[in-house]
């Protein structure tokens, strides 16, 4: 990856997530939330990673993706030894968080010919996996508008004309940190 105008950007939210691994660490104690703490964790080392790979590209790659997939599948098989009940309602949660991210992201790039990128859509999808249903709404909903602002914004100071793009990782990953954190 090259640097770029963004490279402060990039480091300032390197501090946040730190911080807010930090404050999840702090405040979810004792073993019912460790494995809502330690994928809140890999949720965010992911995100973080797909951002800087936005910013820097304009594109998401399928590796970050597939391990972020690949890393829920063993949380999820080590949890069916461990805590059946619970693995099985985290695991149904989890489908739903995957098809309502993936689909919903799905649908406005096949309807916005494109407007969104692959890589958005697959990012959401295994994003759901690790958000769950209550969690993949709000963070579509605060990158949504956190991009939309920020284009309009852009567009209004003449940076941006409306055909341009910007990338959407870097809002997605502030709408998981306000889904997390909140």
């Amino acid at each position: 990856m090259k640097t770029n105008k963004y490279k402060t950007l990039v480091y300032a939210a390197g501090v946040f997530v730190i911080i807010t691994i930090l404050v999840l660490f702090n405040t979810n104690h004792g073993s019912q939330q460790t494995y809502s703490t330690f994928n809140s964790v890999i949720l965010l080392i992911s995100s973080y990673i797909a951002m800087i790979y936005d910013i820097n590209t304009r594109k998401i790659p399928n590796k970050i993706v597939l391990v972020m997939i690949l890393i829920w599948v063993m949380i999820i098989t080590a949890m069916m030894f461990i805590d059946t009940n619970r693995a099985i309602t985290s695991l149904t949660d989890s489908i739903i968080g995957f098809s309502l991210g993936g689909g919903l992201f799905l649908l406005v790039y096949l309807l916005s010919k494109r407007g969104l990128g692959g890589g958005d859509v697959k990012f959401m999808a295994a994003a759901g996996l690790y958000l769950g249903f209550a969690g993949t709404i709000p963070t579509i909903l605060y990158g949504t508008v956190l991009a939309a602002l920020t284009g309009l914004t852009l567009i209004l100071l003449k940076k941006i004309d409306r055909k341009d793009t910007i990338p959407f990782a870097p809002f997605l990953f502030i709408g998981i940190m306000i889904t997390l954190i909140v």
